[in-house]
């Protein structure tokens, strides 16, 4: 299935909006805005699964930052269908500046802060394949 990624995508509703008690709150946007789930499941990252998800960003003054936030408590991740899926699923979740985002968009909605932003996204079909392997196994997907 992950062969056929061009309707595919990866996200992670991420632990600031799990704490915050908006999971099914962004799960319900997430099928209204016409997306089909192939999977979807409460992990608890470790600082190092964080580190490795993150490791393209490994040089930037953030990557810390970043890695110990998404350790900090659970987070959904997703696996997402709909036609031109990255570009749908990147829409739907704004601007990384939930400040700078367009009224609607679930970041506009449910993020305090760049750092702090509710969900995250694939920013390409190359990387949508790459993050959901590293959370899912084919057995792990439906559809």
């Amino acid at each position: 299935m992950v062969e056929q990624i061009g309707n595919l995508t990866f996200g992670i509703i991420k632990p600031d909006a799990v704490r915050a008690g908006k999971v099914g709150t962004i799960i319900q946007r997430i099928t209204d805005g016409g997306f089909k789930l192939h999977g979807l499941k409460l992990i608890h990252m470790t600082r190092q699964e964080a580190e490795g998800f993150y490791a393209v960003h490994r040089e930037r003054p953030f990557f810390a930052g970043l890695t110990e936030f998404m350790s900090s408590g659970p987070c959904v991740v997703t696996v997402l269908e709909k036609a031109g899926a990255v570009k749908a699923w990147r829409d739907l979740m704004g601007a990384t500046d939930p400040a700078k985002a367009d009224a609607g968009t679930l970041r506009k909605e449910f993020g305090a802060s760049v750092g702090e932003n509710a969900v995250h996204g694939s920013d390409s079909e190359e990387n949508a394949r790459i993050e959901i392997s590293y959370f899912f196994s084919q057995l792990e997907l439906v559809g």
